[in-house]
């Protein structure tokens, strides 16, 4: 489904106008390179779309606190005395969510203790032959690996407890916990729709397709436990500090549900470099502890607003280094990955700001069937989209017919499609060998991924309008999810993981990779350039280059002119609120 943008509406009141009063120095961080707008994002502390950011009609505003050290009980108190009402205490990134009145803004960003403060931004969703694409079929039945024993976090719109979701049994559901953290809204079922289709690819079995349907519905890991942690609403929308929260709730219960996996398939637009984003420092602290972070990279590489032709439009906290970053490709109605294209909506690379490669792989997130949320908001809007069963009869006698049950699966697209599957082959992984940590499973499926894709091609939107796609670095990281040749990987990363960041130089028109996040990512047996991305998909096109070089002068860049260039490499925020626009609502993916 539509990986939204954000789409903040400014209410008209006086406060709006003392608010921007206060904030109307910070819009000048746009223009500041990003080591001097991180220097004085610290210096200020207050993030630059503060100014816009819509006030309460109470006279507060939403935001988000990041400390310099874990809120003490003197901070709290402090807060309530000027009137802040706490939402989430946020410990796992030194932080706290309030609703706070305007003024008090000027006094944290005087308080001595306080690092970093951010609106409590809106997430909204990021949204068969998909299997055996990525050659699952070939792990299940070579490896016998289903999932059993690991638990997904699925932080999402909820997970509606479906047939699919139970035991093997039938006698008792594998959604092992779930939690609602909607503010008001204790329910954990899916209004939305969003969340038990993303449920459905990780971990459904197929129970309800066994029969009267043309093929049986499975997921990837189809006996793995699903952990429900709902932060988005009926409408597919929730705060940043709704997903800090849920991140930091799946951290308490790793150890009591084996969580070992959080699949996001949500985000929103970058304000920010990564170092200072509240739920990019989330994601990271779930990194740290062992968990495998996998996310959409979001539905924006149509985009052309600014002539990038859809590069730069990767969301967060997709952009954050140490996330598996999963973009979308089609299979085309066949279950071989040879005629396997990329969706021309995937958002591409390099992030924002930081310039961090991105995405990290791709998988099949176009068309994809999966569980229905009975009356949920997009299995009752997109009628369009939902399967329906067929009759059987044996040996073609009439009285002897059967129906599948109805209601029970539909189709949804989006690189939110394509996340769990990636999200469930750390599954397997972890299934086969529980002691790999992140950063080994994630080095195992770049190195592995399947790098066969031709140079380039075109995908139509239901408007047929053409979008062209080029096999780089870029738009498809370094290549196909392939989960066979992950589970036979034996590599092992000691030194971290974190997706290399891309320097530009104006001057020759050349990018190389950066090697100063970890020596990981040096010309070694695992991260050597030829090895994880290979020539075709480093370049892209035909250019034969120095192995340094990620792309020369031939590239696309030189088509986007000196705009498209300045916002792509750029290090100034420029994606506006509204601006970036994905696949077209209730769209049925792309042909």
């Amino acid at each position: 489904m539509k990986f939204d943008q954000l789409k903040l509406v400014t209410k008209q009141s006086p406060l709006r106008l003392r608010f921007f009063y206060l904030f109307s120095f910070v819009m000048a961080l746009t223009l500041v390179p990003v080591t001097a707008q991180a220097e004085i994002g610290r210096q200020h502390k207050l993030a630059a779309d503060l100014a816009n950011f819509p006030v309460n009609a109470d006279g507060t505003v939403s935001v988000i606190i990041q400390f310099n050290q874990t809120p003490r009980a003197q901070h709290f108190t402090d807060m309530a005395a000027r009137g802040g009402k706490l939402k989430f205490s946020l410990d796992r990134i030194n932080g706290a969510a309030y609703r706070i009145p305007v003024r008090v803004l000027a006094w944290l960003q005087n308080h001595p203790d306080v690092a970093y403060v951010s609106p409590d931004r809106v997430n909204k969703i990021a949204s068969d032959d998909d299997i055996p694409a990525v050659t699952g079929d070939v792990a299940r039945q070579q490896y016998g690996l289903d999932g059993t024993g690991v638990g997904i976090a699925v932080i999402d719109s909820g997970v509606f407890n479906h047939d699919d979701l139970q035991k093997a049994t039938g006698t008792g559901s594998r959604i092992v916990y779930s939690e609602s953290f909607i503010p008001g809204d204790p329910s954990t079922s899916d209004a939305y729709g969003h969340g038990t289709h993303v449920a459905g690819i990780l971990a459904g079995n197929g129970r309800d397709s066994q029969s009267g349907y043309s093929v049986q519905y499975m997921g990837v890991a189809p006996n793995a436990n699903i952990i429900n942690l709902r932060v988005l609403d009926a409408n597919g929308a929730g705060t940043d500090s709704q997903v800090i929260a849920a991140i930091q709730r799946a951290i308490q219960l790793k150890a009591t549900y084996n969580i070992r996996v959080i699949n996001l398939s949500l985000g929103r637009n970058i304000y920010e470099s990564y170092t200072l984003d509240p739920v990019c420092q989330a994601v990271e602290a779930a990194w740290k502890s062992g968990i495998v972070v996998v996310v959409a990279a979001g539905n924006a590489g149509r985009n052309n607003d600014f002539g990038t032709q859809g590069y730069a439009t990767i969301q967060a906290p997709g952009n954050d280094p140490n996330v598996i970053t999963v973009g979308a490709t089609k299979t085309n109605g066949t279950p071989g990955r040879l005629d396997d294209t990329v969706a021309s909506y995937s958002s591409k690379g390099p992030t924002l700001l930081d310039h961090v490669v991105k995405p990290d792989l791709v998988a099949p997130g176009n068309r994809i069937v999966s569980l229905s949320a009975p009356g949920s908001t997009l299995v009752a809007s997109l009628t369009n989209l939902n399967i329906q069963p067929i009759t059987t009869c044996l040996l073609g006698l009439p009285g002897n017919c059967s129906t599948g049950p109805s209601g029970k699966y539909t189709r949804l697209s989006g690189t939110s499609m394509a996340t769990p599957i990636v999200a469930a082959a750390a599954a397997l992984m972890i299934q086969k060998d529980p002691t790999l940590t992140p950063d080994t499973i994630k080095a195992r499926m770049m190195k592995t991924a399947w790098k066969g894709y031709p140079g380039s091609s075109w995908g139509y939107d239901v408007y047929n309008r053409g979008y062209f796609s080029q096999y780089d670095v870029f738009t498809i990281g370094a290549g196909y999810l392939d989960i066979y040749g992950a589970l036979k990987n034996t590599d092992v990363v000691t030194g971290g993981a974190p997706s290399p960041v891309v320097n530009f130089n104006t001057v020759t028109g050349k990018a190389t990779f950066s090697n100063s996040l970890s020596v990981t990512w040096g010309n070694s047996i695992v991260w050597g350039n030829s090895i994880v991305w290979g020539n075709s998909i480093v370049w892209g096109g035909n250019a034969v280059l120095s192995d340094s070089i990620v792309w020369g002068d031939s590239i696309i860049w030189g088509q986007t002119g000196i705009a498209g260039n300045s916002i792509i490499w750029g290090n100034s925020i420029v994606w506006g609120a509204d601006s970036i626009i994905g696949m077209s609502e209730g769209e049925d993916g792309e042909d």
